[in-house]
């Protein structure tokens, strides 16, 4: 069977997410161990363009990027050492109003030793609740995670996200796990985003501060209808747990001393996610992009970026052939 480009890169992605390990994955998916090295050592050499089929016809050359804008790139990526390649083609088409391509950035870095080769990730929750959500406020997943404070105990943190955009509606570090903890929180995202179409659904596990009748009370007082995900199958909750993931890896590289100073911690995290990280599932927005109805503005100005771009190196490269 072969596969396109895209198929190529989505398999990488799965087997690289999966949480059953490499080569039952590659079982799972009925995918020869050979051919998805060769794919992924493709990929980690070229980035995305490894992945296409290889072609007799030979490549343009007036795309190429000259020396003094692979210079810039670098430069930008010592400034931005925490952004992936990803991130930062998209941070400096949005930033610098010039378009290069996530691969291009790719190899650039590579070549200049800035990227080291990654492990595989064990993730233990798939993105995606079963109905998916069209709108903001529509839906929001909510769960608690819990972090130790030197001296202080064990901290609890409460948050709202919402389903669609990722966006951290709110958020609340807590003594405790219970329902009125759950309720002041709900109470501050309702507080915040005040919805006017319809109240969003609510979107948890089955924790006891959760199923408690004192929570049930509450979103029925409010008309808000409670989704549970099944017992022992955290992948309804993927969006949270991802942003756990993602907020802990960095979060807890520090010792905390006093709860004033992990909420100044995640307040800069929150501020950093929903405003400036680039999310991948949403077609390299930031979650903000998304919740405040950017994203058709900035998809748009990408575009002309890209043209804007391309047209330029193409006028250079003619230029630079007659002479």
């Amino acid at each position: 069977m072969h596969y396109n480009q895209r198929e190529k890169y989505e398999l990488i992605k799965l087997v690289e997410q999966s949480d059953l390990g490499v080569i039952r994955t590659l079982k799972e998916l009925k995918l020869n161990k050979t051919t998805f090295y060769n794919w992924y050592n493709s990929y980690l050499e070229r980035g995305y363009d490894g992945l296409a089929r290889k072609s007799s016809k030979r490549q343009e050359t007036w795309n190429k990027i000259n020396i003094s804008d692979r210079n810039k790139v670098v430069e930008i990526a010592l400034e931005k050492p925490e952004l992936s390649s990803r991130e930062l083609a998209w941070h400096i088409t949005d930033t610098y109003g010039y378009y290069i391509s996530e691969s291009s950035v790719y190899r650039i870095l590579k070549a200049n030793g800035l990227i080291s080769v990654p492990s595989f990730t064990i993730v233990s929750a798939s993105d995606s609740f079963h109905d998916k959500t069209s709108r903001v406020n529509q839906m929001w997943q909510t769960d608690f995670t819990y972090f130790k404070i030197m001296g202080w105990g064990w901290y609890y943190l409460s948050t709202v996200l919402d389903d669609y955009s990722r966006f951290i509606v709110t958020w609340k570090l807590c003594s405790t796990m219970k329902a009125d903890d759950v309720i002041d929180t709900l109470d501050e995202a309702l507080i915040k985003t005040n919805p006017s179409q319809s109240r969003p659904k609510l979107l948890s596990d089955n924790g006891s501060c959760y199923v408690s009748n004192q929570l049930a009370d509450y979103l029925q007082d409010l008309d808000i209808k409670h989704v549970r995900g099944r017992p022992l199958h955290p992948q309804t909750q993927g969006k949270i747990e991802r942003y756990h993931r993602s907020m802990k890896n960095i979060v807890k590289l520090d010792n905390y001393y006093s709860p004033g100073q992990l909420e100044n911690k995640l307040t800069d995290f929150v501020q950093y996610y929903n405003f400036e990280r680039y999310h991948e599932s949403l077609q390299n927005l930031t979650p903000a992009d998304v919740y405040y109805g950017k994203a058709e503005t900035k998809i748009k100005q990408r575009i002309l970026t890209k043209k804007r771009t391309l047209k330029q190196r193409k006028n250079q490269y003619q230029k630079f052939s007659l002479n």
